[in-house]
């Protein structure tokens, strides 16, 4: 099995990647306990890079490869936001939820168009950016909460063509059409052909 270190804190993210990546090949790691990025970054690539240079920088157990994500909710009535501070938007996730759903309170469906984009980087320990890419997942800010699968805004999250939320999605579902699903598919695909030892 060929170990990567996700550049995250997050286990169920590691969980979620690897329900797609294991039967690749390729299994990720959760990075060194002392992991502290800094997300100063002006886009989602600037900082998966700066997550992935730092998971490089306090590794300890001599692997070679790094990747991270940086994920957002793009929202059109927000202008865009939560965006890069997706994560920041309130202390909690039930609390990011609500403020969100409090913002849209007057938007009108057209205006509750929305996407989460992930943007995927991969370097090597020298710092080096080996492949990096993009996956984008459509849809629209439910009124209320639905399902209890995913995290973050997954369950007020309706993907496009699909009239559920992200959490209402079975694993495998959301594994195929995820932001993160579609990037790490790309990702995947390039590490297979790569022939990384």
């Amino acid at each position: 099995m060929f170990k990567i270190v996700l550049a995250t804190t997050n286990p169920h993210k590691v969980e979620e990647m690897n329900n797609v990546s294991i039967p690749l090949g390729v299994e990720f790691v959760l990075p060194d306990k002392n992991f502290n990025p800094i997300e100063d970054g002006t886009t989602f690539e600037e900082n998966s890079y700066a997550k992935a240079l730092a998971a490089a920088q306090c590794e300890k157990s001599g692997r070679k490869y790094f990747m991270a994500d940086d994920s957002g909710l793009c929202v059109d009535f927000l202008n865009g936001a939560p965006g890069l501070k997706s994560a920041r938007y309130a202390p909690s996730a039930q609390e990011r939820i609500q403020k969100l759903l409090s913002a849209l309170k007057n938007a009108n469906e057209n205006e509750r168009n929305a996407k989460f984009v992930c943007s995927l980087v991969l370097i090597d320990q020298t710092g080096s950016i080996l492949n990096k890419t993009i996956g984008v997942c459509k849809g629209k800010i439910a009124h209320n909460e639905h399902g209890h699968g995913g995290f973050g805004y997954d369950p007020v999250f309706i993907v496009k063509d699909k009239n559920k939320t992200m959490a209402e999605l079975s694993q495998e579902e959301k594994g195929k059409i995820s932001h993160r699903g579609r990037a790490l598919m790309d990702m995947l695909m390039w590490i297979k052909c790569a022939d990384l030892k």
